[in-house]
């Protein structure tokens, strides 16, 4: 009876996307994790959460301990999920800004980011994003987020053979290999840090 409760488990992943732009890399990369899952991950559901309606932070939005709705929205998703995917391209050698905004949107007290388990994949030119790795986890310190360590997914988008698609859809099999490797790890831990496993 315990194993099969064991399981019945079903992580929640919040995946966000640090890019707004039409056909971003980054939201590729989402939609081919959220198609991995789907396929060859047993137990572990990933919703994209599109974050480019959210107004930028400021407290006087804040009345009686209530948030603006769909600040609300994102703040619900996220305290109801397990543990976070996020898919960014390093904005001069940093997060981007709508990434940043949603992060501290989410961070106001209560803070919804804490004790979950995360993972960063980037796409993007010059070394692929790992500056934003790098930035990423100082600010999970803060918030309580516990990153997966190993596999790091850094993707330079520009280099030969093409990636992607024009419509921003990841088309490498070998890139899916890896990005299966960060899921499944993500996974693990997820598991790990619930003690469920």
């Amino acid at each position: 009876m315990e194993v099969a409760e064991a399981k019945a488990v079903v992580i929640k992943v919040a995946a966000l996307c640090g890019s707004i732009r039409k056909a971003s890399f980054n939201r590729g990369l989402i939609r081919s994790a959220i198609q991995i899952s789907e396929e060859s991950i047993k137990g572990m559901e990933i919703e994209y959460l599109d974050i480019s309606g959210l107004g930028m932070v400021n407290t006087h939005l804040e009345v009686d301990g209530t948030f603006p709705p769909q600040v609300e929205e994102f703040r619900k998703k996220i305290l109801e999920a397990d543990s976070i995917l996020f898919s960014s391209p390093d904005y001069n050698y940093s997060i981007t800004a709508p990434l940043k905004n949603a992060i501290d949107w989410a961070s106001r007290p209560p803070n919804c980011w804490a004790d979950k388990a995360a993972a960063i994949v980037s796409a993007s030119g010059g070394s692929g994003g790992s500056r934003l790795h790098y930035h990423l986890r100082q600010i999970g310190v803060f918030l309580d987020l516990h990153f997966i360590n190993k596999p790091e997914f850094f993707l330079k988008a520009f280099e030969p053979p093409s990636k992607f698609d024009g419509d921003g859809n990841l088309v490498d099999e070998e890139v899916k290999e890896r990005l299966k490797g960060v899921l499944v790890a993500l996974h693990e831990f997820t598991l790990r840090l619930q003690n469920k496993h």
